[in-house]
C-alpha cells in the first residue's frame, strides 16, 4: 500500500469519526431542545446517519479494492464524501 493510499484512508477514518462525535453533540441537544425542535432534530440525525452508512460503504469499498481499481474508486467515494459532508455543514448550520 502506497503512503498516499494510507495517509488518504487514515483521512477518511479521521472524518467518520468526526462525524460521529458530531451525531453525539446533536443528539445531546435535541435532548434538551423543546418538542417541536426534538423532531427537527431527529429528522436531521436521521438523515446525517443514512448518509454517513453510505460513505462508510464507499470508504469499506476503497479500502477492500486493489491497487488497479483503487484510483477508480476513489473517485466514487470522494463523490460520496462531498455529499455527505454538506450535509454535516448544512446541519451544523442549521442548529448553531
Amino acid at each position: 500500500m502506497s503512503d498516499e493510499r494510507k495517509a488518504y484512508e487514515e483521512k477518511l477514518d479521521a472524518q467518520l469519526k468526526e462525524w460521529d462525535a458530531e451525531i453525539a453533540l446533536l443528539k445531546a441537544k435535541a435532548e434538551n431542545a423543546s418538542s417541536d425542535a426534538k423532531i427537527d432534530y431527529y429528522k436531521t440525525i436521521e438523515t446525517l446517519e443514512h448518509k454517513q452508512d453510505k460513505a462508510k460503504t464507499a470508504f469499506q469499498e476503497l479500502k477492500t479494492s486493489g491497487d488497479e481499481a483503487w484510483e477508480a474508486v476513489k473517485g466514487g467515494a470522494e463523490k460520496t464524501w462531498a455529499e455527505v459532508k454538506a450535509a454535516y455543514h448544512d446541519a451544523v448550520s442549521k442548529f448553531k
